[in-house]
């Protein structure tokens, strides 16, 4: 399984980006899909999440992000309205699904990050 992430990029304060992920492989049924945040020097914390078609989020974005998940292709979408200098942090995609591959364990996958920067 292959998570392709993108966005992210450099913004004002009060400003908009939007993330996208896909993930492509043997995958039987998903679990949850979404976005994590790691600040410099923090751990790395939820953000937003779709889990069992219900959208969940940290309570530092809620009314400002909204995560959206198109089942048919694997794919989830963070779009993240009026930032703030907090929300700067490395942004990963993160699958947690049941293969369709030999026993079809569950698995939790991370995409490579990307960052994101908030200007004040």
């Amino acid at each position: 399984v292959q998570l392709q992430a993108s966005g992210g990029g450099l913004v004002q304060a009060g400003g908009s980006l939007t993330l996208s992920c896909t993930v492509s492989g043997e995958i039987r049924s998903v679990n949850s899909m979404g976005y994590y945040r790691q600040g410099a020097g923090e751990e790395r914390e939820m953000v937003a999440e779709v889990r069992n078609d219900t959208p969940q989020y940290a309570d530092s974005v809620k009314d400002r992000f909204t995560i959206s998940r198109d089942s048919t292709k694997n794919a989830v979408f963070l779009i993240m309205n009026n930032l703030e200098s907090a929300d700067t942090g490395v942004y990963y995609c993160n699958i947690d699904y049941w293969s369709n591959v030999g026993l079809g364990d569950r698995y939790s996958r991370w995409g490579q990050g990307t960052q994101v920067t908030v200007s004040s």
